[in-house]
């Protein structure tokens, strides 16, 4: 059988028509249904801390003044404190530090919390330094002094202090 083209036409539209219907009868009768997820996060105080060296240069018998800068980031909202130990060298407190010399001779020096360095900066509660977290970064500064008429030998003198940051 041979069909005209006013008869495929028509057959075309009939089943693109009957498709549609059949279509929108699967659409009208769909159904949903839905629910909630929960979403939550916990944010815990989070504290990291690093620094630059002091170093004091050439110490000719004068007093000797240096600084160093901590870099503290801790979470918004968390308080921290920062104490500094004796250092390395053996007979160090932390009020009467040394740095260790060729040989057995050793040079004293401190640190201090404020630009007058008169506030000793300790490991202890009282000498720690405080503060509370921004969530960035923050800079504090420590002021070293070596103390004037040490008249020790020639050479290089060197110490190792260690920050810790309580959060």
């Amino acid at each position: 059988m041979k069909w005209s083209k006013t008869a495929l036409s028509v057959l075309s539209i009939a089943v693109v028509g009957f498709l549609a219907l059949g279509l929108a009868t699967t659409l009208a009768s769909a159904t949903t249904s839905t629910t909630t997820v929960a979403v939550t996060a916990n944010v815990v105080s989070d504290c990291t801390i690093s620094t630059t060296p002091l170093g004091f240069g050439d110490y000719t018998g004068a007093v000797n003044n240096a600084t160093s800068t901590f870099t503290i980031t801790c979470s918004n909202g968390s308080g921290y404190s920062v104490g500094l130990d004796a250092g390395t060298t053996t007979g160090a407190s932390v009020s009467s530090r040394l740095m260790a010399g060729p040989g057995a001779p050793t040079l004293s020096y401190t640190l201090y919390s404020d630009s007058g360095r008169t506030t000793n900066w300790g490991n202890t509660s009282g000498t720690w330094v405080t503060g509370t977290g921004i969530g960035s970064s923050q800079t504090i500064t420590v002021y070293g002094q070596i103390p004037a008429s040490q008249f020790v030998p020639v050479g290089a003198y060197s110490d190792s202090i260690t920050a810790t940051i309580t959060y």
